[in-house]
């Protein structure tokens, strides 16, 4: 009888499942939420983006549990085994960062260490205007903060600016995205979605669709496997995209309802990690916000920006290593 030996990478994930990451469901805020733990002592919260999960953070959870901390990694409103109300009109950053105070008050915690990356980080950002009381300290990956501008809408500019073809415009319609994604395998979006590494703005032509072409190949990274393709596509044909592109569409809505918090400044500790080739980096307007005293005027507590050489967007999953070590050299000073 022949035995086939599983690969390194299954014996890690068995290796992970062994190490405890353990996983619940609990009520916030109306909705059932699922969140993963791991660890004991101060809770960092970590907070996903799209088209991610909890899974996004499996090396920072263990290795913050290994120097601890208690490691605490929700699958967001509209993710993964959390609820994912229809409407986008349920998917404000009110209702993201209503979620997570109430999961910070089932923790028992007053105060927590917050780690975002993608929209988990523009989350993070709402959540120290809204709530710095709530917060320790704050490390975010890859959004900048989102100032609010007084008379324009988002989505507006954006499609005035790049177009009807930048992304985000074209994520604005419901289904038609979803749709998109439906022509191909879900392994294959997630595929050319976390491999692409082109730093131009991202425009999504109607003849091109968001799948691309139903056979195109990717080759992998070293980062990336089979296995953690397969976890993410596994949940999203469970759960579709709709829940995650419904943060795109509350876009103007959140504009409109934030408006009390216009000039409001971030002030909380704050470390700021990005890649020089991500996608968000690279978007007109944003180095020059970062570099030319915007970004210190709004986060007046900016300890620390760091630009990593030759990394893409999704950083804390190319750089495993690297960020959960930055995360934990910036935390432990509180």
């Amino acid at each position: 009888m022949h035995f086939k030996r599983p690969s390194n990478h299954k014996l890690q994930i068995r290796e992970r499942e062994m190490e405890g990451i353990e996983h619940r469901m609990v009520s916030v805020n109306g909705i059932n939420m699922h969140i993963a733990e791991k660890g004991q002592g101060p809770v960092v919260l970590f907070l996903h983006g799209f088209p991610e999960l909890w899974y996004t953070w499996r090396h920072q959870m263990v290795y913050l549990a290994s120097h601890g901390y208690r490691a605490v990694a929700p699958d967001l409103r509209g993710y993964g085994d959390t609820d994912a109300p229809p409407s986008h009109t349920s998917y404000t950053t009110l209702h993201i960062v209503g979620d997570l105070t109430a999961l910070i008050d089932f923790l028992g915690q007053d105060q927590v260490f917050l780690v975002g990356h993608d929209w988990g980080a523009i989350i993070a950002w709402y959540f120290c205007l809204f709530r710095p009381d709530r917060v320790k300290a704050l490390v975010n990956l890859s959004l900048a903060f989102p100032p609010r501008h007084p008379s324009k809408k988002p989505v507006e500019t954006m499609r005035a600016i790049f177009g009807d073809d930048y992304y985000i415009c074209r994520f604005q319609e419901p289904g038609k995205a979803e749709a998109g994604f439906a022509l191909v395998k879900t392994a294959t979006v997630f595929k050319k979605i976390l491999t692409n590494r082109n730093p131009a703005l991202l425009r999504v032509p109607e003849d091109v669709g968001f799948g691309g072409p139903p056979d195109a190949q990717y080759t992998l990274p070293s980062w990336l496997s089979e296995e953690d393709v397969n976890y993410y596509a596994r949940k999203y044909d469970q759960k579709g995209f709709t829940g995650g592109l419904n943060y795109y569409r509350a876009l103007d809505l959140n504009w409109e309802l934030t408006a009390p918090w216009t000039r409001v400044q971030v002030k909380v500790p704050v470390k700021f990690i990005v890649g020089d080739l991500d996608i968000t980096y690279n978007t007109p307007g944003v180095k020059e916000y970062m570099n030319g005293g915007g970004f210190k005027r709004d986060v007046p507590f900016m300890q620390e920006v760091v630009v990593m050489e030759g990394v893409g967007h999704f950083i804390n999953q190319e750089r495993p290593d690297e960020i959960s070590k930055h995360i934990h050299d910036f935390i432990q000073k509180f």
